[in-house]
């Protein structure tokens, strides 16, 4: 029957996605890939699997130890004038991000934040059971990393805040956590464009070095929110900073850096996989 209304799902189906117009690229066929197993036993036999745990282990670690060494550069000094500022911060959290990234994605994808991990997982990327253990090695590594800037001069550290993130003065804690869950956010929408597959298949005219949008969006959401919550967005750096230094006021607000990024994750999930994609909306008929 002419003019009647189409069905979504059959209607995401019919009308492909059109190329912008001006661009060179041309149809290619992409196969959306079957989503990862919630438990995948199998993977606890692999070495693979263990070497990528060592590998966000190691990336996390780095991670903190420049990040948080940078933070106490800055809070140490009389005058800002004289270190690299709030962006000089922002920089050294975007641009280790930038690098971690690229070295790390071959070997475990280089989510380097349990935020990451999480929304990756709500979209079917990786099992449980890497997930989970992604988790506890990133943890692990931003204890380690900021254990090491302690070790340096304690008292420096311990009088400088430690680079623990807390809800700024002048800031509700429902501030701080619509802040954490935007940032959060728009990291994690970040590396699912950055890193989808079908665009890469329909846009290879487009060069795309992943690292770099989220390493650079790493670096706005710093320069945005430091000066509300001190940029938490990844809930590994939070505790690292937290246990570290290990004052009360570091632990009042530290639920903020793990909900507001978890919530922030699985909205940045939703809106990849139900809009951009809309996935629930595809039949498996080609």
């Amino acid at each position: 029957m002419e003019g009647r209304e189409e069905d979504v799902r059959v209607g995401a189906n019919k009308f492909s996605e059109r190329q912008p117009i001006g661009t060179a690229a041309q149809d290619r066929d992409y196969q959306e890939p079957p989503p990862a197993p919630l438990f995948e036993p199998a993977e606890l036999r692999s070495w693979s699997f263990y070497r990528a745990g060592i590998a966000e282990f190691m990336a996390t670690f780095l991670f903190l130890y420049i990040s948080i060494l940078t933070v106490m550069g800055v809070v140490k000094s009389n005058t800002k004038c004289s270190t690299v500022g709030i962006q000089g911060i922002a920089w050294a959290f975007g641009g280790m991000i930038f690098i971690l990234v690229y070295c790390t994605a071959g070997i475990s994808g280089g989510h380097i934040n349990p935020a990451v991990t999480f929304g990756l997982l709500l979209a079917r990327k990786l099992s449980l059971t890497r997930a989970l253990f992604y988790m506890v090695m990133q943890c692990l590594g931003a204890i380690c990393g900021a254990g090491v800037v302690k070790g340096f001069k304690k008292g420096l550290y311990d009088n400088n805040g430690g680079g623990a993130n807390v809800v700024a003065p002048g800031y509700t804690k429902g501030d701080g956590l619509g802040a954490e869950i935007v940032g959060t956010f728009i990291l994690v929408y970040t590396v699912f464009s950055a890193t989808d597959a079908k665009r890469s298949a329909r846009d290879s005219h487009v060069p795309v070095l992943a690292p770099l949008p989220i390493g650079f969006a790493v670096f706005l959401v710093h320069l945005a929110t430091i000066p509300i919550t001190g940029t938490g967005i990844n809930p590994a750096r939070s505790l690292g900073a937290a246990i570290i230094y290990d004052k009360s006021h570091a632990w009042n607000d530290h639920w903020i850096f793990w909900v507001g990024p978890f919530i922030g994750a699985a909205l940045a999930a939703m809106y990849q996989q139900i809009v951009i994609r809309a996935i629930p909306f595809k039949s498996s008929r080609p």
